[in-house]
């Protein structure tokens, strides 16, 4: 078999997954509960907050919201007598559910496995960095797409995002050279700058950052988000994960090639 002639790595949540209506909506949920019912965010206010750039994890985003509510009530966070391990198992019982029957279930799928197996036909290898679970990454790469053995970096393998070490890690795993290029497919601005973080880290890599504007986000403030992820470091913004085709690669490397 040839060998590969660049490496696509893709987030999962909001590339692969749309989570709207189950990681978004356990968030909120755990907000609300959390604030005794007086504040639930909403989709932008969500989006907003990760433009941030810092709140990759879920369970931490959550608690980030709450702590801000009560400050806008004049409430400190110190004074906030929030516990974190219980807002864990709190987001994950309406997440996960028992045996995989929670919000978990509401997840539309936003490409298939043909279109993964359009881009190793191409000689692109496909990986997975995400800062999802093991359980819940390989839940949607195993058991929904059928993709067997997928390539993942999960958040229990690495720190998290915009940390690029477990980009590192899944590039290490397909080459161990340092010229090979490499792509990462993510929908917010975290993503993005952990691409910019993994240039600074090894500058010889030729990194390319492609965003994705989640389904989620509505028609009118789409030009928006796309922005945010130009400036945090997007090469390229697509409206969603099945515009990347191999074509779009291949005019990404003669760019490379002609550059180089």
């Amino acid at each position: 078999m040839s060998p590969p002639c660049a490496c696509v790595f893709f987030d999962i949540d909001g590339v692969i997954r749309d989570v709207s209506r189950s990681y978004r909506r356990a968030l909120a949920d755990t907000v609300e509960h959390f604030t005794g019912g007086a504040y639930r965010p909403s989709q932008k206010e969500i989006d907003d907050l990760k433009a941030e750039g810092c709140w990759n994890n879920d369970w931490e985003a959550s608690r980030e919201l709450i702590y801000r509510y009560f400050e806008r009530q004049g409430k400190p966070r110190l004074q906030v007598p929030l516990d974190y391990e219980y807002l864990v198992i709190f987001f994950e019982e309406r997440y996960s559910g028992q045996n995989w029957s929670g919000y978990i279930q509401d997840e539309p799928l936003l490409v298939d496995a043909a279109y993964f197996q359009a881009l190793e036909q191409a000689k692109i290898r496909c990986g997975f960095v995400s800062g999802a679970t093991r359980d819940s990454a390989e839940y949607v790469l195993k058991h929904r797409l059928g993709l067997d053995q997928p390539l993942l970096v999960a958040m229990e393998d690495a720190p998290g995002k915009p940390d690029p070490t477990g980009l590192w890690l899944a590039y290490r795993q397909v080459t161990d050279q340092e010229t090979f290029p490499a792509f990462y497919v993510g929908d917010t601005v975290a993503d993005m700058q952990t691409v910019v973080n993994a240039r600074k880290a090894q500058a010889t890599t030729p990194w390319i950052a492609l965003g994705v504007i989640p389904p989620h986000v509505k028609s009118e403030d789409r030009q928006l988000y796309g922005d945010r992820l130009r400036a945090a470091g997007a090469s390229a913004v697509f409206a969603q994960t099945r515009d990347i085709t191999p074509a779009v690669v291949a005019t990404f490397l003669a760019q490379l090639a002609d550059r180089g």
